[in-house]
């Protein structure tokens, strides 16, 4: 009986978390989904409308990524150190 309870738990462990990491995606799978009903889009342009909708936040990641990368190596390079430093990424960051 004990073993059983051991596993029931550690399957509804992974089940728990899986459905936790898959949130965010889930979301914007619906969002998108519901963006290309009333769009009415059908085979083709459905297919691309779903995946442009779907990788846009990955394109704004990874620019925003690369902005803070060059911003962190200007300060790094003008050897910013505490207030000053917090200061400059806050200006380059919002530029």
């Amino acid at each position: 009986m004990q073993k059983y309870l051991i596993g029931l738990f550690i399957v509804g462990s992974i089940v728990v978390s899986s459905l936790a990491f898959a949130g965010p995606q889930q979301e914007k799978m619906k969002s998108c989904n519901a963006d290309a009903a009333t769009k009415a889009l059908k085979g083709d342009e459905r297919r691309a409308f779903m995946k442009d909708c779907l990788s846009a936040d990955k394109e704004i990641v990874n620019s925003q990524h690369t902005k803070m990368k060059t911003c962190n190596q200007s300060a790094g390079e003008k050897m910013l150190k505490g207030d000053e430093r917090k200061a400059f990424m806050k200006s380059c960051l919002s530029s």
